[in-house]
This record gives structure tokens, sequence and C-alpha cells, in this order.
């Protein structure tokens, strides 16, 4: 998966003994826009999501890059992409302009990656973490951010003898502000698809990459797991994996969770496997609740599409 992700990654290296925090900077993704050129007199052009004209220079967002560049106005053949922007503005371009075999590589490389999952309703290509619910009888799908679990240190009256030997019997909990998430599903098996940036966890097996795991309520707090390291700096990790199925979903970059069964109400979240002990303390987590309101800014299906939802 190459798509990076907004939020910084913290995850917790087991693998030497004491907890280690290691922090990576991904890059930002803009919403999936639609894609215009400036046309420049050799012939080739640059994919760009808008622009403005800044006096002797051109301000654009690149469409490849997702990033904010500048060229001099000097070298765009501005009649040629203004021709461009009418022709595609009025369809007359996509009637009679044939598709190049980069082009339609790059189409099904696009449609691969925004499944419909129901009738009209399709993930999006630009990736992220979505859970696919039904909210009064309709489809949705609601993005789940990332959300950050803080090291919570709890060495009780032996402060001092933790800061000279952090090996010392320490416990710690991996906690969340809030005793319940900001996404609610109204399904008791509801289904997440992932397609974030591998990183450094390239080629691990997807279905040891991610666990489905309850999550504790205490007081304001949700706990997502416990370790204890003992003198000899030997690490265990407790939390209460909930039995799910991750796949690939067809031939793009999404993957599926499923639970193997209907989830009891209460707190839930998505924790990615760094490797076999090691844990994102960065998580995606998700409550379920039928009565919960309305998830916010939810993707809805097209209005135009009809059919039947899958079961």
């Amino acid at each position: 998966m190459r798509r990076a992700f907004l939020n910084t990654l913290f995850f917790l290296s087991l693998l030497t003994g004491p907890a280690v925090l290691l922090l990576q900077h991904p890059t930002s993704l803009n919403a999936q826009q639609r894609t215009m050129r400036l046309i420049l007199k050799d012939g080739s052009y640059q994919s760009v999501v808008k622009y403005e004209v800044q006096g002797d220079k051109v301000h654009y967002l690149s469409a490849e890059r997702f990033e904010w560049e500048d060229i001099p106005s000097s070298l765009i053949d501005w009649e040629a992409t203004k021709k461009y922007e009418a022709d595609f503005n009025s369809g007359k371009l996509r009637k009679s302009r044939e598709e190049t075999p980069e082009e339609r590589d790059e189409r099904e490389k696009e449609d691969a990656n925004s499944p419909q999952i129901a009738p009209g309703l399709h993930l999006p290509g630009t990736g992220g973490v979505f859970l696919f619910d039904q909210y009064q009888g309709k489809p949705e799908l609601a993005e789940i951010v990332q959300n950050g679990s803080e090291l919570n240190k709890n060495n009780g009256k032996s402060v001092l003898r933790s800061t000279i030997n952090p090996l010392a019997g320490s416990k710690q909990s991996f906690e969340l502000k809030g005793e319940h998430a900001g996404i609610q599903s109204h399904l008791p098996r509801p289904t997440i698809y992932i397609d974030i940036d591998e990183g450094a966890q390239s080629g691990s097996p997807i279905a040891d990459r991610f666990r489905l795991v309850r999550v504790a309520v205490k007081k304001d707090t949700r706990i997502v797991a416990n370790l204890k390291i003992t003198f000899t700096g030997k690490v265990s990790e407790q939390s209460t994996s909930v039995p799910a199925s991750v796949e690939k979903l067809g031939t793009g970059e999404w993957v599926k969770v499923v639970p193997a069964q209907d989830l009891a109400a209460g707190e839930y979240a998505v924790v990615e496997m760094l490797g076999p002990q090691e844990m994102n303390l960065y998580v995606w987590d998700f409550g379920v609740s039928p009565n919960a309101p309305a998830n916010p800014n939810t993707v809805q299906p097209d209005k135009s599409s009809g059919g039947t939802l899958p079961k």
C-alpha cells in the first residue's frame, strides 16, 4: 500500500526489551479532485488539481505529488491549455479523444482501488480507513481517523527507581482519551476497509498485520492494551483480541477486516502490528452502538444507484 497516512506514526519496539518510541513523518494526502492540465509549449503537460497565475509564474497544486509548485508562465501554452479545459468541460474531449495505453492502465488501477462495496457506494481511491455502516437503513462509509494511544506509566511509588532503571518491574498501559470513539457502528458486525502506507512493514502477511481488539472503558479513558516489563526486560502484552478475518479486497490496495461474529455493544479498535512483538501506538478506534446518533461526514451512495445491499 503506497499511500501515505495523515497521522504521525508512533510504534512500540518490544524486541530489545525496554519500550522505545519511534517517529516517522508521513506525507499528507489531499481529497480526490478533478484533474486539470497545464499544457507546455514543448508538448508535455503538468497534471494539476488547481492553479493560479501570480505575476510571471503559475502556482499550482500537483495532482501527482500533492504539493504546491511553481512554473514560469512563459513556458505554458495558454491557448492549448484553455482549449483543453473547454473541451473537457463540454464533454467533447472525452468523446473524440482516444485513450492512450498509459492512461488506460492508470484508469484501471484507479478503478481497482475504488471498488464498489454497495450499490453506488465506492471506497475512495485516495485510501484511508473506513467503517461500512447502515444508518436508518441506508448504507454509508464513515472514515475512522487514527487516534494516538498515550503511554501511561503506572509506576506507583517507584518513580525514582523507574527513572534510574526503567526495566525494574514497570507496568504501562496504552490509553485513548474519552469514553467513546467518535465513530460508532449501528451494525453489530461492521466491516472495516483499510488502505494505508505499508512503510517499513512492507511484505508482512496481511493476516498478521491487523488485529481487532476490545477496548476497556475506565473513567474518562479507554485502555487499548497493558504491558508488563520484568526486571530482565521481558515484555508481555495484555489485550483482548476479537476473532476477525483479514484479507485483501480484489486486486487493489484495500484490506477488509470483518469480525468473526456479531460484536457486543462497546468500544473497539483496529491495531496495526508492526512485527510479532511491535505494536503501533496509533490505532483506529470505533464503537458499536445501535442507538448512536449519525456519524459525521459520511460517504453516501450515488443517488442514481439502485439495487440491493450486500448481506
